[in-house]
């Protein structure tokens, strides 16, 4: 069975270039730079969240709540800022569609600093922050941390389409993997930041889950405010990169038919239409492309998700492992998460990307199933062992996605289109994933949690099997991805 999208009117097959080539200013390397540094400092603000959300804000924000409800209230906190990165990436995607990728980018940095330093601020229900509030706020403390937690994903969610995208529109044929692995490789950079810093901060001020000992009155504060630092960092660098040639490409085509519109309707004495938005294009005209590639990405975010924040919880207030010991595994896993993610971006230039994230979506099938019987034996080389296998399964599948999502969509709409399929995949496998894990292990029910990540893989796997390789597609202005059609004529 074959089945195609909506084609809109005038794009009907691909077209050669009709426009003169567009002088590119920027080296390859500068781009990388920019889009992984950029993605790095984003990804760091959004994991210290959950590792704070693992092992403070039960206490310091749900203090009357017993440990396992305490700890529900904390991850649905985290879980805010994945039904906000939709919103984010619908409405960054019409200003990085409508006025570039690049100066977008500057904005979701902007905000998501801002955000990340005023939860460094915030005083708890009963405690103050630095000596301000020393009694608390009581119920506005958590109240502002969702607040500041829905900025923080609405910056995320705006981030990781204009970043590959930054990479992807500028990569050569054929090499769209390696360069799209760039800003990928920010969310290992970031996991290895965001639990080093808690590490060093929870050595220096004391380990101690009291609420009166110095890592919780102010340790966990630090890496939060030193992301102002990071941002002003990641603004000078993402401030030197041109704009995407792609980009100006479409704008200077889009501006040519938008003059010759105008001078006919003025023949004609008709009233010229309006301009239409890129997220009413890209759900008119792509909108299977935005569900089945969020299906494909759902099983990944479930593993990421689980086999970082939930683990870190899990490892130390159900199977005791001490804070640091925990910490430190992180660490280490960022590293061969980030080997992961490279060589499978690479490799997939080579055979394509729908079999490198089917392999390791089969791969989390059964592994999802053994997770916690392995974790409940309760040795530290268990940990590790879960921790390292689902991270490496995970970055095989999200190397090749930075390329993946980029080649299905039209460039009018690409910014807006591949943010809300990727951010599709977040709530789905990122936000209530997590919630409904941490309830059925306060009830108990590993196994339940276990059938869960794995039916989400089976979903994801139900989704690749419809999409069709989009590897050798041609993303230029003037070509439509007409290789997106997403059901499958053979398997692979």
């Amino acid at each position: 069975m074959t089945q195609s999208r909506t084609t809109p009117p005038g794009d009907a097959a691909p077209q050669s270039p009709t426009l003169p080539p567009v002088e590119q200013k920027t080296s390859l390397k500068k781009v990388a730079a920019a889009s992984s540094i950029g993605t790095t400092i984003e990804w760091y603000d959004f994991f210290i969240y959950g590792t704070a959300a693992a092992l403070v804000f039960p206490a310091l924000f749900f203090p009357d709540q017993n440990p396992a409800t305490a700890t529900l209230s904390s991850f649905a906190t985290f879980a805010v800022a994945f039904f906000a990165r939709p919103v984010g990436a619908a409405i960054f995607g019409h200003f990085g569609d409508r006025i570039g990728r690049k100066n977008t980018l500057v904005w979701t940095l902007i905000i998501m600093g801002v955000a990340t330093v005023f939860i460094g601020l915030l005083p708890g229900y009963n405690t103050g922050a630095f000596g301000v509030f020393s009694g608390g706020i009581g119920i506005w403390a958590p109240t502002l941390l969702v607040v500041c937690r829905f900025f923080q994903g609405f910056a995320v969610g705006g981030e990781w389409a204009g970043a590959t995208l930054l990479t992807a529109e500028y990569a050569p044929e054929g090499k769209r993997g390696m360069m799209a692995m760039w800003p990928q490789l920010g969310v290992a950079f970031a996991f290895f930041l965001s639990s080093g810093t808690f590490l060093v901060f929870s050595l220096v001020a004391g380990g101690g889950a009291d609420l009166d000992s110095p890592f919780m009155q102010y340790g966990w504060r630090i890496p939060f405010l030193l992301s102002a630092v990071l941002v002003l960092v990641g603004l000078w660098i993402r401030l030197t990169v041109e704009e995407t040639p792609v980009f100006r490409q479409t704008q200077a085509r889009e501006a040519k038919e938008a003059a010759a519109t105008a001078a006919a309707d003025r023949a004609a004495n008709r009233a010229t239409a309006p301009k239409t938005l890129p997220f009413a294009d890209a759900l008119r005209f792509q909108w299977k492309e935005i569900i089945i590639a969020g299906g494909a990405l759902t099983s990944l975010f479930s593993l990421f998700y689980m086999g970082t924040s939930f683990l870190t919880n899990y490892a130390t207030a159900t199977l005791g492992h001490s804070r640091p010991f925990v910490l430190a595994m992180g660490m280490i896993a960022a590293l061969i998460f980030g080997a992961a993610i490279a060589l499978s971006a690479m490799y997939s230039d080579k055979i394509g990307r729908r079999k490198v994230i089917g392999t390791s979506v089969g791969l989390a099938i059964p592994w999802t199933l053994v997770v916690f019987p392995i974790l409940d034996t309760g040795s530290t080389v268990a940990f590790g062992l879960v921790l390292f296998v689902t991270l490496v399964i995970f970055g095989i599948a999200y190397g090749p996605a930075g390329a993946l999502l980029p080649e299905l969509f039209q460039a009018r709409y690409r910014y807006t289109g591949a943010g809300l399929g990727y951010n599709l995949a977040g709530i789905l496998g990122g936000a209530l994933p997590p919630l409904a894990a941490a309830a059925m292990i306060g009830a108990g029910n590993t196994l339940g949690v276990g059938l869960m990540l794995s039916a989400l893989s089976i979903m994801s796997m139900i989704c690749i099997f419809l999409m069709t390789e989009s590897s050798k597609n041609v993303i230029h202005a003037d070509a439509e991805p007409d290789d997106s059609r997403l059901v499958a004529t053979e398997m692979p």
